[in-house]
């Protein structure tokens, strides 16, 4: 028995059922993202991997989230005060930096962003994506074909 290709699989399109690998949230997103593809314009089953990533990125988005909302986008810094024997007695207010959280949750967000235009997934891009199935020239098949062949009938070899 030969196995079928990966993109031939499941007859090209995604599985509704998310990779084994992905976590929960990856996997929440998974179900809804690709029934979602799948009514707008289907989807190869080559782009699992987009879809993945955008699984992925949106699971680090809603992580650094949670973590910015229990931590905060600023930290303060605080610096120990010692006394002669090296024992620390108090600490000594520094001011504030930025929760390195926030470069992850804004890099996750640009990704998703990506991503989600590549596979149609914000109103800008369905909608370029519906203008370029419209400016398709009304010409059938069968007369692209015919005009095919009649411009090399014309040649001479």
């Amino acid at each position: 028995m030969v196995a079928k290709r990966f993109k031939d699989s499941n007859n090209g399109r995604l599985s509704y059922r998310p990779p084994a690998h992905l976590s929960p949230i990856a996997s929440a997103c998974w179900r809804k993202t690709v029934p979602f593809l799948e009514e707008q314009k289907p989807v190869e089953k080559i782009d699992s991997f987009l879809v993945e990533m955008y699984c992925t990125q949106y699971e680090i988005y809603r992580n650094s989230y949670e973590h910015l909302k229990e931590h905060g986008e600023v930290q303060e810094i605080w610096k120990p005060v010692q006394d002669s024997m090296g024992e620390i007695i108090d600490k000594s207010f520094q001011g504030f930096k930025r929760n390195p959280m926030t470069q992850i949750y804004s890099d996750a967000i640009k990704n998703l962003t990506k991503i989600g235009s590549e596979l149609g997934l914000s109103p800008k891009s369905r909608s370029e994506l519906l203008e370029l199935n419209m400016q398709g020239d009304d010409q059938s098949a069968e007369d692209k074909m015919k005009s095919f062949f009649d411009r090399e009938d014309d040649d001479d070899y």
